[in-house]
């Protein structure tokens, strides 16, 4: 099997939203979850709200009944929406939470960059960081 067909089976019946819909979920309660590692967060910028989760530790944090589980993951019926940079490895890690029960766990389709394509407000890069991106945005 090739990665393409895992993802297309990760993405497989689930509604992926798009950026403004993310906001609008998270508006009304839904949990927004940024797994990028702390480099990309600070070459490209963040989400103000976003909960900081990276890849390494996410199933630990959000499993419902976890040992590990933070206070903000209420349980299975709770809305997560993961981010990643561009909506690859987020698919991965939604269908992953799924399996652990999250059966509303979903992905910002696009990423981040879609979302600050979209204009909706980013922090900032780091300093001496400037985020660049295939089409020639810039964050």
């Amino acid at each position: 099997m090739s990665v393409d067909e895992l993802l297309a089976r990760a993405r497989a019946g689930v509604r992926r939203p798009g950026p403004h819909e993310t906001r609008q979920a998270v508006a009304g309660g839904a949990l927004l979850v940024d797994i990028r590692p702390a480099a990309q967060r600070a070459e490209e910028g963040g989400i103000p709200g976003a909960l900081i989760i990276e890849r390494n530790v996410l199933e630990w944090r959000l499993e419902p009944g976890g040992a590990y589980r933070i206070p903000e993951a209420t349980g299975p019926d709770q809305a997560v929406i993961v981010v990643c940079s561009e909506g690859y490895a987020s698919s991965f890690a939604a269908a992953t939470l799924r399996e652990l029960g999250l059966h509303r766990a979903t992905d910002l389709d696009g990423g981040f960059r879609a979302w600050a394509a979209a204009g909706l407000p980013t922090t900032r890069p780091a300093p001496g960081h400037a985020a660049e991106f295939p089409d020639g945005a810039s964050t």
